[in-house]
This record gives structure tokens, C-alpha cells and sequence, in this order.
């Protein structure tokens, strides 16, 4: 059994914002199980929170950004990568302004930072996305490919092409998470010379230095222009290295630009929500086709979890009551009996089967020529089905009936009709207290969710 990690102590990370240019303190602080990893506005009131999830990303321009209710974090991915990369599921990341520390453009000062306030196992056990089947995200126009295949770990395989003579095509593999922090962690964001002078001109990155970035230079460069970004940066002298780098730092891979891609893709990825089982494969990564490829996985993840949901009906196994047991709880009689079977019960759940026919009485007046049941009568066999659940908590269910005192949170997902066979299935939200129940309940037909609700219900004696 895997479990789930945060941090032992909170520690604090300080540097400038990339865009802004102002100086931005990030804590980390320990979070509970399955807290999952959020961040939190200290500098405004009252402290607003963005959860890192792929729903509230509103940028990928220059970096991924998050924003909720009107409040936005930006260049969160390196942040959201040293976290991924250290396999940490729950965090509170706590910063002073509207955007994390660029440092030096890489996750390694997060990840030191990390490992200094102990990486320690939780009692939950990790959830992981496991991938079953290939995922894949394309988009021609740019050339971009991300696939997802079967694997027992998480792996990436990243590939670059930029189609110039300084930076052609790279490849970068991470076989083993273990190693991201070693062999990804420390890789450095790049430009190219005639981005960075754009970013400068319209006072973009007023965070930028010569030691967050690497620096490529793709046309020959005059000694004057070099001059003047010695200038900006504060730098004696600037010149361009034979790499077609400038001089302002030395690679720490030969490859660093793909596994600075491949850093960007962990870390954009962790917005799916869950930690993968799978190869990632990506062809020409980028921001927006990152968090477009997470968005497909969250929507596989979202299946998934409702596909491990949905009950299990055999109709040929002998139900835990038939109709004549469900008379024998219920005072509902034909044509208002909407439950047909109970196959599932314990003291914490429920689950109940309607088989839908043309014969329905309320067919006649609804919607006649285009049958559909009612949401109402929906609701009141999801009713019932619950009140098999209350009922049995008391000896004598007979002399008790379930009044429904409140039913918050219905929606409406698909229409039922006649041929269809209804699975009702009601979870206890709280535990019982003086006759009060209140369930969380569901209805599929086939693998869809066609109906849910949250009911509060009360037993009483009859008079």
C-alpha cells in the first residue's frame, strides 16, 4: 500500500514574480489526507483559496495560471512539478502575491525547500489514476501529440523541435519519479533572444534576469544589442557562447530545454487531480496542450470513478427483498410503488431496482407519443428506495412510516423511458440520530447517472 505524503513543518520560499517583479514569499504548510494541494491568497482578505485543478486554469500564454472568484495565481506549473515530483498529495501553498517565485526558472529551489521540511507518509492510501487505455490529445496545426498508455509507474517521454540550427530536436525520459529530483528538478525555463527582447520591450517579465532563463540565440546579434541587454541586466558583458546560448549561465544538460519541457508537463499534469499510472508521451509540449491533455484525463478520471460506482445487477441472483418483502416495509402501493427489487442493503446503504414499462399509469398523460418518466416520480423511487434503508433500522418497520423532510441538490442528467431498468443507490451522509437519515442518492441506467439527490428523511410511528 501506497501513501498518501505532505510535509512535516511549514518552510518558506522567497524570490521576485516573473511579470511583476515583485518580491513574493511562498509557504509551504502541511495539509491533512486527502486535502489535496491548494493555494491561498495571504495577501488579500481573508485569505481566498484556488484548488489546483485543471477547472480553474485561465492562462497558459506564459505560464499556467489559476484563477476563483476574480482571484488568480500565476506560474503555478514549477511550483505544482516539485510537488509532483516528490509525490506529494496534500498541501496548503500559501503566497504573498499574485504569483509564485521564478528563482532561477527551474522546480529545484521548491524541491531543496520541500525536502528540508521532511517529506513524511500520511495514514490514507494514495488514489491513483491508472491509465487502461491509450488517452490521446493532437493538434496538427502546431504539431502537437500527447499520448497516454498503459504502464504500471509513471513515466514521461518528452520530444522538442523548434526548427532551428541552435535548438533542433531534443528528447528527455523520466523512467522513475525518484530520479525528478536530481535529473529534472534543477532544468532552467529557455527563450529565444527575439522573445526576450518582445517580453523587455513591453515591460512583461519585470522579474526577469539573466539567471532564470536560458537564452537562445537563433540570428546574429550585434555587439551594440548585446551591450544593451548587458545593461538591463546588470551584467559586464554579454556575448553569445558557441551553443548559440548567451553567457549568462552554463547548461546543466545537454538536453536541458526537453527536461525543462518535461518538468513543465509533470507539473501541468498534476492538475488532473490525481497521481498517474501511465507513460505520458509528448510530442512538442506546451502550456495550453498541457492543460488541454489534463483536462482529458480528468474527464477519464471522472468516468472512471462513476464506472467503479455503479452497482452490480445480476437480474438472475435472488434479491435481498422482492416486491412482496418491499410491501412489507413500505405502505406505497401500485400504481405509487416505484421500487421493484432491493439487491443491495447495510446500515450505510442502499440499493434498489425499477424496471420501467410502457403499462405505467403515468404514461397516459405524459408525454404520451414521447414517453418519458417524470423527474418527480424519480425522485419519490429514489424516496423509497431510501426508506428501506431507514426503516431498517427499527424492528418493527411495519408500524413506521418515512416522511421526507428536505431534498437539496437534484439534477436532472438524462431522460428515463419505457425499456430502461433504473439502479437507486442511497449512501448515509451522517449517521442516524432520532429517526433522522440523511442520504446521498443516485440513479444510473446503464453506466449513465441519470438523476441525483441529497435527501433528509425522518421515521415516524403511525397513529
Amino acid at each position: 500500500m501506497v501513501l498518501q505524503k505532505t510535509i512535516k513543518k511549514p518552510i518558506t520560499v522567497s524570490g521576485l514574480g516573473l511579470h511583476t517583479g515583485s518580491r513574493v514569499n511562498l509557504t509551504f504548510m502541511p495539509a491533512s489526507e486527502n486535502h489535496g494541494i491548494l493555494f491561498k491568497r495571504t495577501d488579500l482578505e481573508d485569505a481566498p483559496e484556488i484548488e489546483a485543478d485543471v477547472s480553474y486554469v485561465v492562462d497558459t500564454s506564459r505560464g499556467t495560471t489559476l484563477e476563483k472568484n476574480g482571484v488568480r495565481v500565476h506560474t503555478v506549473e514549477h511550483v505544482l512539478s516539485a510537488l509532483a515530483g516528490l509525490e506529494i498529495d496534500n498541501m496548503i501553498v500559501e503566497v504573498d502575491g499574485p504569483e509564485t517565485p521564478i528563482m532561477d526558472g527551474s522546480a529545484k529551489f521548491f524541491v531543496e525547500a520541500l525536502l528540508d521540511a521532511e517529506v513524511i507518509d500520511q495514514d490514507a492510501e494514495k488514489d491513483y489514476f491508472v491509465v487502461d487505455s491509450v488517452i490521446s490529445y493532437t493538434d496538427p496545426d502546431n504539431k502537437i501529440e500527447i499520448i497516454a498508455i498503459p504502464s504500471r509507474k509513471f513515466k514521461v517521454s518528452v520530444m522538442i523541435d523548434f526548427e532551428t540550427k541552435v535548438l533542433s530536436t531534443q528528447n528527455a525520459n523520466l523512467d522513475n519519479i525518484k530520479l525528478f529530483k536530481d535529473q529534472i528538478a534543477p532544468c532552467r525555463t529557455f527563450v529565444f533572444l527575439h522573445d526576450l527582447e518582445y517580453l523587455l520591450k513591453n515591460d512583461l517579465i519585470k522579474g526577469g534576469e539573466l539567471n532564470n532563463a536560458i537564452v537562445f540565440v537563433n540570428k546574429v546579434v550585434e555587439q551594440e544589442e548585446l551591450d544593451r541587454l548587458a545593461g538591463i541586466f546588470d551584467k559586464p558583458k554579454v556575448k553569445v557562447k558557441s551553443e548559440g546560448i548567451l553567457n549568462n549561465l552554463d547548461l546543466h544538460f545537454s538536453n536541458e530545454p526537453a527536461r525543462h519541457k518535461l518538468l513543465d508537463v509533470v507539473g501541468d499534469l498534476s492538475l488532473a487531480g490525481k497521481p498517474i499510472k501511465g507513460h505520458i508521451i509528448a510530442n512538442r509540449p506546451g502550456h495550453a496542450a498541457n492543460v488541454e491533455f489534463a483536462r482529458l484525463l480528468k474527464r477519464q478520471i471522472s468516468k472512471t470513478s462513476t464506472d467503479e460506482n455503479i452497482p452490480e445487477y445480476d437480474p438472475n441472483k435472488k434479491p435481498v427483498y422482492d416486491i412482496n418483502g418491499i410491501m412489507k416495509f413500505l405502505p406505497h402501493r401500485p400504481p405509487f410503488l416505484f421500487v421493484d427489487k432491493i439487491i443491495e442493503l447495510s446500515d450505510q446503504h442502499v440499493v434498489g431496482v425499477k424496471n420501467v414499462t410502457m403499462n405505467e399509469g403515468f404514461f397516459v398523460g405524459h408525454f404520451p407519443k414521447e414517453p418519458v418518466m417524470p423527474g418527480v416520480l424519480q425522485i419519490e423511487a429514489l424516496a423509497q428506495t431510501g426508506g428501506i434503508l431507514i426503516l431498517g433500522t427499527v424492528p418493527d418497520p411495519e408500524n413506521y412510516i418515512t416522511l421526507f423532510l428536505r431534498i437539496d441538490d437534484v439534477k436532472f442528467r438524462s431522460k428515463v423511458i419505457p425499456g430502461d431498468t433504473i439502479i437507486f443507490k442511497l449512501d448515509l451522509v451522517s449517521p442516524i440520530r432520532r429517526g433522522l437519515c440523511r442520504m446521498k442518492g443516485v440513479a444510473y441506467v446503464g453506466n449513465k447517472v441519470v438523476m441525483e439527490a441529497v435527501m433528509l428523511a425522518q421515521i415516524v410511528k403511525k397513529k
